[in-house]
Formats: structure tokens, C-alpha cells, sequence
């Protein structure tokens, strides 16, 4: 009777999120992962073909699994299949396949009747033919996360010089090339069993500067019951409704029009910030949800008295990351304040316009804005990166 988990990479949300909540709840985990070699020599993983749901079924049916989940963006439908056919709870593969593809996404939202957003997909070695009235646009690929390869173009002199340059690191990936939705960025973060879903509140994310779409600090900012509203409509229509969502969207003129659904916790150690807020054992959620419980056995807050700021330190430039604060936790005028180092000291890296630049994340929680801004100020004024070329 054990839990499994599909994983690339060692994230935190599954080495400080995940494993310890099974630990918590008593259950035994492994994580299954294609790249064994590159996790603690401590973490319970054991080697799959994870893309295969077949492989993942093999693996995990000698022990009778009482649940199947993934935090993966890459590993949703395959997940979701495997649970299928394991006769566990878990997510729509169909919706999970739609809340991927970018594209497709888009034509269930416009059948829908609910909004569209100008789209043109390019396939692998196809020019990019766009008319000039999708412009400015945003060409990134098509199955992509973490604002990789994605750029603002503003001609289709722009635009072709983006495509070959994205093709020259990914020459298979279809790309998509989408009108720009201009607005302030926002997220919603949603649990559900199923059958109900629940907000979780959302954040307020400002970028930095384009043509890149590096996320750079985060206030938290739920959304108004109108646009709650229209983000359930939005998410039934992709048939998301099981375990965690993240979407990001912007408001135009009242209404509500999406960037992206990502179906997973909310990344870059966000979702270990949004427990902390919370206040509850939100990873726990997650798998009990995946154990078939329903979200009312879940203690969840119906709203929160405290404000929260996450900023992420961003490389400047290419090169070697010299010295970096560690590990830091404190407290200052009733504010917790954190720091987490993203990226280990020695480590040479190249600058990419893309989340893959953070240093660390830095974040506070205290009683309104004005105070945790001025104590988040005060407490990265006394931190310090050093990159040399």
C-alpha cells in the first residue's frame, strides 16, 4: 500500500513538500523518475520510463498503490492515464493533455464561447506565417513551462529571428504564435476531488522587463468573486477539477482572459510559500485528495488575514555565482521572513531572460502590505550576490 510519484528532476516541492507529507500521513512513497542518478542518495526513487504510462503501471502494480500523482508539467497525462488504469483517483488525462498544449487549450476555451485569443501554431521546420495583424505577439513553444523560449515580437522580422533561434536549441518543438494579452499578471490556485473545487487565492506577479517574461516578484492578491466566476467557467471548459491547478490570466475590461493553466501546484517554491500563508498541510492535501477523500475533509481557510510579498534575486549576467547568502530565517515587526538559495555557489550558469536566472527567493509574511514590504526591504538590503564572469 504505497504512494508513487512521477518526477524529472529533485524539486523542492517534492523533497520538501510531498515526501515529508507522506511521511507525515504514515504512508511509504517512491519516486519514480527516468533520472535516478540525479537525486539525493537518500530520496526513496526508483527508475522508470516515466513519459510511458505502461512502464508506469508496471512499475507500480506489484504493490498495490493507493495513490498516483505528479507535480510534473511534462508528466501530468502520463500520470493521469496510469492512474486510470490503475482504478485510482487522479486527473482527466484529456483535460491534462489540454491544459499542455497551449494551442489546443485555446480552441476548447474559444468552442466554449468564453473568449479568443488569436493563435497560429508553427510546426517543426514550417516558416512562420503570421498575419501582421497578430501583432505584437508572443511566439514560445507550444508544450513549454517556466517562460522558456517565450518572447514578446513586435514584426515578423522579430518573430522569424526568435523562430530559428528557439529551432537552433529545439529544432522538434512546435511553437505557438499568439497575440499578446496585454494587463497586470495574475494567478488562481485551485484544489479539487473531482466533483467540487476550491480557491486557494491567488498572486499579483510583476515581470520584468520584456521581450522575456521572467516573474519577478509576487504580492498576494485573491481574486474578486466576478473573476473567480469566470476562471471556473474557463477551467470546466478544459475539465479541470481534480488535485491542484495553477493558472495565470489577466483582467481586460472585466473580463477574464488566460495565459496559461498549469496543472500542478504553483512552482518555484511558491507552493511551499502558499502553505506557509495558508497555514495548513497543503502537500498532504494533495495526496489525500489523490487517496479519494473529498475536498470537505480538507480544513481549508475560507480566507486570510495576512498579506505576503515573494521576490526572486535574478542573475544579471553570465557567469559564475562567487558568494550568496545561505539558508536565512527571521523575524522583524511581526513579519517571517525568508531566505532560499536557488542556485549553489561555484556554479557557472548562463543568463536566459527566463525563470531559470534565479539566485534565491526571498519572502515575507505579516500582518498588511505596508509592513511586510518595509521589513522584505530592509531584509534584502542586507544580502548580497556576487557573479563574476
Amino acid at each position: 500500500m504505497r504512494l508513487y510519484i512521477t518526477a524529472l528532476n529533485p524539486t523542492d516541492a517534492v523533497l520538501e513538500g510531498f515526501l515529508p507529507a507522506a511521511a507525515s500521513l504514515g504512508m511509504p512513497v517512491t519516486v519514480l523518475t527516468d533520472r535516478p542518478g540525479e537525486w539525493p542518495a537518500d530520496a526513496p526513487v526508483a527508475r522508470c520510463a516515466i513519459r510511458d504510462a505502461a512502464a508506469v503501471v508496471a512499475a507500480t502494480a506489484p504493490d498495490r498503490p493507493v495513490a498516483l500523482l505528479s507535480n510534473s508539467d511534462h508528466l501530468q497525462e502520463v500520470t493521469a492515464t496510469a492512474a486510470r488504469k490503475l482504478g485510482l483517483p487522479g486527473k482527466d488525462p484529456d483535460a491534462a493533455r489540454l491544459c499542455k498544449d497551449k494551442a489546443a487549450a485555446r480552441r476548447a476555451i474559444e468552442a466554449a464561447g468564453l473568449d479568443l485569443v488569436r493563435s497560429v501554431t508553427i510546426n517543426p521546420g514550417a516558416p512562420p506565417a503570421v498575419s501582421g495583424e497578430m501583432f505584437p505577439a508572443v511566439v514560445k513553444p507550444r508544450e513549454g513551462v517556466a517562460s522558456e523560449d517565450a518572447y514578446l515580437v513586435t514584426d515578423h522580422g522579430e518573430l522569424a529571428a526568435r523562430v530559428t533561434e528557439i529551432r537552433g536549441r529545439r529544432p522538434d518543438v512546435a511553437l505557438v504564435v499568439e497575440e499578446y494579452l496585454a494587463g497586470e499578471l495574475r494567478t488562481h490556485d485551485t484544489l479539487g476531488d473531482g466533483t467540487a473545487l476550491a480557491d486557494l487565492g491567488g498572486w499579483r506577479t510583476h515581470l520584468g522587463p520584456p521581450p522575456t517574461f521572467t516573474e519577478e516578484s509576487l504580492d498576494w492578491s485573491p481574486p474578486a468573486e466576478p473573476t473567480s466566476t469566470q476562471l471556473r467557467a474557463r477551467l470546466d471548459a478544459l475539465g479541470v477539477g481534480f488535485g491542484a491547478c495553477h493558472t495565470e490570466y489577466v483582467v481586460q475590461d472585466g473580463r477574464v482572459r488566460l495565459i496559461e493553466v498549469n496543472y500542478r501546484l504553483i512552482g518555484d517554491r511558491m507552493d511551499l510559500i502558499l502553505a506557509e500563508l495558508l497555514g495548513v498541510p497543503l502537500f498532504e492535501y494533495v495526496i489525500r485528495l489523490h487517496l479519494g477523500e473529498p475536498l470537505t475533509a480538507l480544513d481549508l481557510p475560507a480566507s486570510v488575514d495576512r498579506y505576503a510579498r515573494v521576490e526572486y534575486v535574478c542573475a544579471d549576467q553570465t557567469g559564475r555565482l562567487a558568494a550568496a547568502p545561505g539558508r536565512l530565517d527571521t523575524t522583524h515587526d511581526n513579519v517571517r521572513l525568508s531566505c532560499r538559495p536557488l542556485r549553489e555557489v561555484g556554479r557557472t550558469a548562463a543568463r536566459t531572460g527566463t525563470n531559470r536566472d534565479y539566485l534565491a527567493v526571498l519572502h515575507a509574511i505579516g500582518p498588511d502590505q505596508d509592513t511586510v514590504r518595509r521589513s522584505l526591504a530592509a531584509f534584502r538590503r542586507d544580502l548580497q550576490w556576487t557573479i563574476v564572469e
